[in-house]
């Protein structure tokens, strides 16, 4: 009786292993006969792709699809690297109160609670996934599988996280300890410290104007530089010496004195993008430009600094308020003109860039823009780099990411044709290998997709 229950409680944990190592995997995929632009060399005019594990397995011209995949007949059909969109937030739940509290009575208090809201180096990302959001997971439905998500704030924001918009999905847990879900969709992080100088902060106490706002990022960089003397020199004496005070934003900006992690800063104009430049050359840091509307004009600047450029997709518009017949100012119509403009010159002064959504209305714009940079100079080859390869390098996972290549991450996309032709769709989408389901509903705040199927 006690052999015929332990053989039976064997069967069933064989059972349950073999039922988790099932779900666990995702299925193997193989799109047959389509087109496939690699990002990685020249396309394939017809060939075929395989998903196995999770990942790239094959990809080439003569690769015959294996017996236990599930088929994809591509034949008119085109295969991309999933899309990257380098500046989106919204799969973070992070909350910030930019309105000085009442309670505040003295001025150390007000200082305190600034700092508090304008310097957190120290916010992780990645500790501030909202798991499956559908916001998020609809953007398959443009192309986008991952998006290097981006601590809303003023300031020092904190550090990024690159994730895939789509989470692998949530097994049945045995015992009574579940899983930490909100890092399954976590490809990198941290990825980059971020970093911007906006012209006026609210509240009381310092900084409140923009030279104040540079002098403080300034001092903090050599407030953290002091830190990590202090700390050395107490370390080397053992005995006899003071304790330095532990400050974990401090702490925090050492990756980035060290060069171990870039420094993202948000800059616009030409003016303003060299204030970061020499900001980024005094403290040896390793440096991104964001925003980066008039990286055209201080090309040889990037260029010199090694720098590399995230561009919003994010075009200036007339503004609504203005009658139909009023002039603008001169600087304001070269924004809107050369907005299109810019990262063809990028391509010809050889900067590496991506691009990024942050500040578009319409989910859909992201690529549409990107096929109006097309239009406007820039090469479609240098464009789809721009949406996938450069954009996993520039965050740091161009080894496993942002290519149709043997052991990549199978982040994929399937259209109906050229990827920046207005009526193209996007038919399947993968990520981690997995099929996502494309929902292309309008969302709640009017946000929406390019169409899918």
């Amino acid at each position: 009786m006690t052999r015929i229950r332990v053989v039976a409680c064997a069967a069933a944990a064989a059972a349950v292993l073999a039922v988790g190592a099932r779900a666990d995997a995702p299925p193997v995929y193989a799109i047959r006969g389509a087109r496939i632009v690699t990002a990685a060399g020249a396309p394939i005019g017809s060939g075929t792709l395989v998903m196995r594990h999770g990942l790239i397995d094959a990809v080439g011209p003569s690769v015959q699809p294996p017996p236990d995949a599930i088929v994809i007949d591509g034949a008119g059909m085109t295969v991309y690297p999933g899309l990257i969109d380098m500046g989106n937030a919204t799969g973070l739940d992070v909350q910030v109160n930019l309105t000085q509290p009442d309670t505040l009575r003295t001025s150390e208090e007000a200082e305190r609670w600034k700092r508090g809201v304008i310097f957190r180096p120290e916010l992780e990302a990645a500790d501030h996934v909202r798991p499956d959001v559908p916001e998020l997971s609809r953007l398959t439905a443009t192309g986008v599988t991952s998006v290097l998500a981006t601590p809303p704030g003023v300031v020092v924001k904190g550090r990024s996280a690159l994730l895939n918009v789509v989470g692998p999905v949530d097994e049945p847990q045995i015992g009574g300890v579940g899983d930490y879900r909100r890092g399954l969709q976590v490809v990198r992080t941290p990825v980059a410290l971020h970093v911007e100088f906006p012209g006026n902060v609210r509240g009381d106490g310092y900084p409140a104007a923009l030279l104040g706002v540079i002098a403080f990022v300034r001092q903090s960089f050599l407030d953290a530089q002091h830190q990590q003397l202090a700390q050395q020199r107490y370390e080397r004496a053992k005995t006899g010496a003071s304790r330095p005070p532990y400050d974990p934003a401090l702490e925090a900006l050492q990756p980035a004195l060290a060069g171990r992690m870039p420094v993202a800063f948000e800059a616009s104009l030409a003016r303003e993008i060299r204030r970061a430049l020499d900001m980024a050359k005094e403290f040896k840091l390793n440096p991104v430009i964001t925003g980066a509307r008039e990286t055209d004009q201080v090309a040889a600047d990037l260029k010199a600094a090694n720098a590399r450029v995230i561009y919003s997709l994010n075009f200036p518009e007339r503004s609504r308020l203005l009658a139909p017949d009023a002039d603008e100012p001169v600087r304001e119509l070269r924004a809107r003109v050369q907005a299109s403009k810019a990262p063809a010159a990028l391509e010809k002064a050889g900067i590496m860039f991506a691009f990024s959504s942050s500040g578009l209305r319409e989910s859909r714009d992201f690529v549409r823009n990107a096929a109006r940079v097309v239009k406007d100079g820039l090469s479609a080859e240098a464009a789809i780099r721009a949406l996938t390869i450069n954009a996993a390098t520039i965050a740091g996972a161009g080894d496993r990411l942002g290519s149709l290549e043997k052991g990549k991450i199978a982040n994929v996309i399937v259209t109906d044709g050229d990827l920046f032709e207005e009526r193209t769709k996007v038919k399947h989408a993968f990520v981690d290998g997995r099929m996502v389901v494309i929902d292309d509903t309008p969302l709640p705040s009017g946000r929406g997709g390019r169409s899918g199927h």
